[in-house]
């Protein structure tokens, strides 16, 4: 293992009012893997979960696998040929500020010869866990991510993303 951090920070947003969507753009394409972190609310319940799309690309080349389990009981889903990669949460029941809680990470980003896979781990301690694996069919290397709740629903005043690259992992 290469000595040094391996988490290097390239961006952190903290949201000054309440929005619907971030996008970390101009990202470089000098490391292997990228990993969002982040720490939100929603200003209201029910509505879209958290969505995420790569460069702007809104046909349908994506697609994710869920899985999620509250302690009881546990389910999955899929979508196929979406225009989104869902990255978790449909009805939150909650509006308290950091009890969402997600890690996306983005594997051989600046690659130019494959497609993009990801691996989504998302919570809120009170009702359950998920996790999700999506795939963006494009050769094309990611310069820009975008995080987005559907509807009306925003994220909260005081939500943090933060993006990070990690060289050759």
């Amino acid at each position: 293992m290469a000595a040094g951090n391996t988490y290097t920070p390239l961006a952190t947003n903290t949201l000054a009012t309440d929005t619907q969507t971030i996008t970390f753009s101009s990202i470089s394409g000098s490391y292997t893997d990228l990993v969002i972190v982040g720490s939100v609310g929603r200003d209201a319940t029910g509505g879209s979960g958290i969505n995420m799309r790569y460069n702007g690309d809104t046909a349908t080349n994506y697609s994710y696998t869920i899985l999620e389990g509250n302690g009881a009981t546990a389910t999955s889903n899929r979508g196929t040929s979406t225009s989104l990669i869902y990255v978790g949460y449909d009805a939150a029941p909650t509006t308290t500020l950091g009890e969402l809680m997600f890690i996306v990470n983005i594997m051989n980003y600046s690659n130019s010869t494959t497609y993009k896979t990801c691996v989504e781990r998302i919570n809120i301690a009170s009702v359950s866990t998920e996790a999700i694996v999506g795939l963006w069919r494009s050769t094309a290397a990611i310069t820009s991510v975008s995080l987005f709740l559907g509807g009306t629903v925003k994220f909260k005043t005081g939500s943090t993303f933060s993006l990070y690259g990690i060289l050759a992992a």
